[in-house]
């Protein structure tokens, strides 16, 4: 390999940077998990070793364009009492969530976000069609019309959201669900019986918004609206990094791993099916800079000699991604 090695360096002092093929999306979709079972059934999109020691299947997965991205907290004692927190990213914490989510979305860009959390249901897959902003205090005012609860205290102090953008929020302000929610249902209740999950798009009303829970004044609804938010401040294709769909869905607390595993995966396809005309990804756009230039085959080697440099999917990294890859950077995107 030492000759295909000089051979870019050379390739990269012909070309240079000029090779600007703008992309307007990252091809990246990010799935964030909470309580079990819906941190467990991401466990294969997750990049880190420590939580996934058979290996991230996200890079290009089945070959679809996308890679798949996953986040979520581990419950190592059980979720009795203060157990409930978890450990590492996502703690069942507002201001830990807060702090994660912030990093995550640079590190990720996200096209598109799905929020997971743990919902009361037996084997529920629940759409949640919005979000809304709880108070924070209870000295906060109501929006005209409505009332609006307190967010539910976590385990540690401080115990509800501090985060100032948040709190500069209205009370009350409502983020609706851009997934494809009612695709979503049907294909999961195509593939699967009701005895292993129960799909259902959460019934809501917007011109009666006190008829509905918005997900829960805990970290489900917290969560569901940071992703919510995130679409709308970044739906634009003037975006640095456009967003095209985020919405939460609540898993049911009995919901066996390998049934929400088999969920996950019809959600992504169906995801995928939408978002597909509405997010002009790159896939030559190696390192997601939103520009293709030889830094991005300078980061595809990196990759490929750290044996993750599967771009054809293949299942195998081998001199034949170097090919593919270097078609798809001088076709400018692919």
């Amino acid at each position: 390999m030492r000759w295909m090695f000089g051979s870019m360096l050379a390739l990269g002092c012909v070309i240079g940077a000029g090779k600007q093929a703008t992309a307007d999306n990252t091809n990246n979709i990010l799935i964030t998990g909470y309580w079990p079972p819906s941190n467990e059934m991401l466990r294969s999109f997750s990049r880190s070793p420590m939580q996934n020691p058979t290996g991230w299947v996200g890079r290009n997965w089945e070959g679809r364009g996308y890679d798949v991205h996953a986040y979520f907290p581990e419950f190592p004692n059980g979720m009795a009492g203060a157990n409930g927190r978890g450990v590492g990213d996502l703690e069942v914490d507002y201001q830990d969530t807060v702090t994660d989510w912030a990093r995550i979305i640079e590190e990720v860009h996200p096209v598109a976000i799905i929020t997971f959390s743990r919902a009361n249901t037996v084997r529920g897959w629940e759409l949640e069609p919005a979000a809304q902003r709880w108070k924070v205090n209870s000295g906060e005012a109501n929006p005209p019309g409505r009332t609006v609860a307190l967010y539910t205290t976590d385990y540690l102090a401080p115990t509800r959201p501090t985060d100032a953008a948040l709190i500069a929020e209205p009370v009350g302000n409502i983020r609706n669900n851009s997934l494809p929610m009612q695709q979503i249902v049907n294909a999961v209740a195509a593939a699967m019986t009701p005895a292993q999950i129960d799909p259902f798009v959460q019934t809501y009303d917007p011109l009666n918004p006190a008829g509905f829970d918005f997900g829960g004044g805990f970290l489900s609804g917290y969560a569901s609206y940071l992703g919510c938010w995130h679409h709308d401040l970044n739906a634009g294709p003037g975006s640095a990094y456009q967003c095209v769909a985020a919405g939460h869905i609540h898993v049911g607390g009995m919901t066996l791993v390998p049934d929400a595993v088999q969920a996950t995966q019809i959600t992504l396809r169906t995801l995928i099916e939408h978002i597909s005309p509405l997010a002009t990804i790159c896939r030559a756009d190696w390192n997601d800079s939103t520009d293709v230039t030889v830094q991005d085959i300078f980061d595809y080697l990196g990759s490929y000699f750290a044996n993750d440099g599967d771009f054809n999917n293949d299942g195998a990294t081998s001199v034949q991604d170097v090919f593919d890859y270097l078609g798809a950077y001088f076709a400018g995107c692919g």
